[in-house]
């Protein structure tokens, strides 16, 4: 079953709420949607893996999985709104997003491998990432076969030490179509960008 995105803000039968509620949302709102869904997401595709019995022997190779699929659901946000934000707009909205994101991700990797830098190491993955993707073609339908090995391949890597059967087919053929319709269709329902064809069917 699909997870449920949360891509709407509450509105009450208060004044004072539905006034909130129809004010026009600040970067920090809207970063804050994605950043949680993008999360949400990318922990979700790890437990579907799991669940087909693919094994993660250990804390580390978890959220090393989990990192490249935020990194990957980021860019793919940053090139869906390409071409809608001008440049400053997207480029303040993508550095919010990644920033609390890599939050996130730090907190959990205090809890899971203990003190660290884990900030550095986030940050560093994502610029690495955004370089890596940039090379990578990407059109209405989505981001084109190179840019979904690249993300297959990393995976596999990670996983290569417990568990490397049809992990690159099982990330490119059910993994990334499902984590893309789940994130560009925040790009609409939450961003308000016109929808494009769906990637998933690809």
């Amino acid at each position: 079953m699909a997870i449920r995105l949360k891509s709407k803000w509450h509105r009450s039968r208060r004044a004072r709420n539905q006034a909130r509620a129809n004010k026009p949302k600040s970067l920090d709102d809207l970063s804050g949607v994605l950043s949680f869904n993008i999360w949400k997401i990318s922990h979700e595709i790890f437990r579907r893996m799991e669940k087909e019995g693919f094994r993660f022997a250990e804390d580390a190779q978890v959220t090393l999985f989990i990192q490249e699929f935020i990194a990957f659901l980021v860019h793919m946000i940053d090139r869906r709104i390409y071409g809608y934000w001008d440049d400053d707009k997207r480029h303040a909205f993508i550095n919010l997003v990644s920033t609390q994101l890599t939050g996130n991700m730090v907190e959990n990797q205090i809890d899971l491998l203990g003190p660290g830098d884990h900030e550095q190491a986030m940050t560093a993955l994502l610029n690495a990432r955004f370089e890596d993707y940039a090379e990578c073609a990407y059109d209405d339908n989505g981001p084109g076969f190179e840019a979904r090995r690249f993300l297959a391949l990393k995976i596999s890597d990670i996983l290569a030490q417990t568990d490397n059967r049809w992990v690159i087919e099982q990330v490119m053929d059910i993994e990334i179509p499902y984590g893309l319709e789940m994130v560009l269709r925040l790009a609409v329902d939450a961003l308000g960008l016109r929808p494009r064809a769906n990637p998933a069917n690809q």
